[in-house]
């Protein structure tokens, strides 16, 4: 939350302060609306642990007391908040408020809290209400139609930003995703296609958002020829995703010299899935040996092991690891810094495990539209805070073409040799 600007107002009564009476009536809502979402947040929880009880007879979660007071930074100024704590008797669950976790010291953005509010499961009709409690009940413009206005302008920012130029861009490394919500949709079979890129600069950047069906090779084709049409003519480096997508088929059909790198944590769930649970344990150190090891031949070592051991009784399993063999290991062939984002797509999955933490909460049929255009705000609100790359210098080698051995320079290697 390092972009937020906080403005800090002087208390009244002290030399140059403003007496702002709008200023204290959104302070006072704001104190209002975070005590009344956390006291039914605790309410929520006591009630799931309702019936459990001690040995003693006693309930098992009780109230006890409340947690020492913060405050909040917001763009009105510092507001004090309370959490109440809650007491398991037999010491094994802790309460932690998801409204207001202890970290947070700083409020969202107005612009990142209207979206983020939807998501949490405030639907249009309930925006009033909601915001109503946060500025107040004379606040002018807070009707659904001003809502459904609202949203409308996050559906034109989004179309806009999807049809943007991309000739002065480009991107060393791509991460790509078929994105599923919990929520009711117009069309089951849809999803949200994702791709994110690392520029030469080692900035990660959110490249696509779009509607797919199933993640079909034709959705992928679509999306790709729409950024090449937008001026995204140099094929990327590598794309690194999960083996499932159609995109592996309508990649080389775009962009013909891109690598394809399979994300090893999609891989490892996929083949711990098709061995029994007494087995999953051992099988995923097995296959940690294999993404972990310092070179291509201690790689394929330890994956020549893993077949030989789960080949015999568990042949789907192996067949799983084994048919993907060299998209697995394709990271060998880049940086050693750039190792740790190429192995997986988590760039995506750590975005937008949020994001469908959020959507799960969204009550009712959602638009296509509507949805899409909240996961972009919200995308684009996570992006100004997304790390940048390990090892940036090595990208502008890695663009001029440098050839690597396990994550070290050919020419470096046979001088050391």
């Amino acid at each position: 939350m390092g972009d937020d600007k906080v403005i800090r107002l002087k208390s009244p009564g002290t030399p140059g302060a403003v007496h702002d009476v709008l200023t204290e009536v959104l302070r006072e809502g704001a104190q209002r609306l975070l005590a009344s979402a956390i006291e039914a947040e605790v309410a929520a929880f006591l009630e799931r642990y309702r019936d459990e009880k001690t040995a003693e007879g006693l309930n098992r979660m009780v109230r006890n007391g409340r947690l020492p007071g913060r405050t909040i930074q917001t763009g009105i100024g510092d507001v004090e908040v309370s959490v109440p704590r809650v007491r398991d008797r037999e010491g094994k669950v802790r309460f932690s408020s998801s409204i207001l976790p202890p970290y947070l010291r700083r409020t969202k953005t107005l612009e990142e809290l209207l979206p983020w509010l939807y998501l949490k499961g405030v639907s249009t009709g309930d925006f009033q209400e909601a915001l109503t409690v946060l500025l107040g009940n004379e606040a002018p413009g807070l009707s659904a139609s001003t809502i459904s206005r609202l949203k409308e302008g996050w559906k034109d920012e989004h179309q806009r930003w999807s049809r943007r130029d991309l000739s002065n861009r480009r991107y060393v490394y791509l991460w790509v995703g078929g994105i599923h919500f919990g929520v009711r949709l117009e069309d089951a079979a849809q999803c949200i296609l994702v791709v994110m890129g690392a520029t030469a600069e080692g900035k990660k950047e959110l490249v696509a958002l779009a509607d797919g069906y199933r993640e079909s090779e034709q959705s992928w084709r679509e999306l790709l020829l729409g950024l090449k049409s937008r001026g995204l003519k140099v094929d990327p480096q590598v794309a690194v995703g999960d083996g499932a997508l159609g995109f592996w088929k309508a990649l080389p059909q775009v962009f013909g010299t891109t690598r394809t790198q399979r994300c090893w944590v999609h891989k490892t769930a996929n083949i711990l899935n098709k061995l029994p649970k007494s087995q999953q344990p051992k099988a995923k150190a097995a296959l940690h040996e294999i993404w972990m090891a310092a070179t291509r031949e201690d790689a394929e070592k330890a994956f020549e092991h893993f077949l030989t051991v789960y080949r015999p009784k568990y042949p789907q399993a192996a067949q799983c690891l084994e048919k993907d063999r060299n998209e697995l290991l394709a990271f060998y062939d880049f940086p050693a810094e750039h190792w740790i984002h190429l192995r997986t797509t988590n760039p995506i999955e750590s975005t937008f495990a949020t994001v469908r933490l959020r959507t799960a909460k969204t009550r009712g049929c959602v638009s296509r539209e509507s949805i899409l255009a909240m996961v972009f705000m919200l995308v684009k609100s996570a992006e100004r805070h997304w790390r940048k790359l390990n090892g940036i210098p090595r990208l502008a080698q890695v663009i001029q073409g440098v050839v690597f051995k396990d994550g070290v320079r050919e020419d470096v290697e046979k001088i050391a040799a």
